[in-house]
């Protein structure tokens, strides 16, 4: 248990944030796994440019919010553009 004001407010901040991390790396693990659900389907390619586009703005807002590294963030981009079809060399 926290001794001082200071720690016990900051352990109620730290309890929130996590709460907050969970849900925000929950909600980037689903729009994966959408995206990569449809691009191994490989059917509608609007839905597939549609899902590629809502996965990396998912990205960019966790690693400009601490939730996952920067570079991650980029490998994993570069990954997925692999699997749009639109976006094949």
């Amino acid at each position: 248990m926290p001794n001082s004001a200071n720690a016990r407010k900051a352990l109620r901040k730290s309890q929130v944030q996590r709460l907050r991390n969970r849900s925000r790396r929950s909600s980037l693990r689903t729009t994966l796994k959408k995206f990569r659900a449809l691009a191994t389907a490989g059917d509608d390619k609007d839905a597939i440019e549609t899902a590629f586009r809502q996965a990396v703005k998912r990205l960019d807002q966790a690693a400009s919010k601490g939730l996952i590294h920067k570079n991650t963030a980029a490998r994993t981009k570069s990954r997925l553009s692999k699997l749009c079809p639109s976006r094949k060399g």
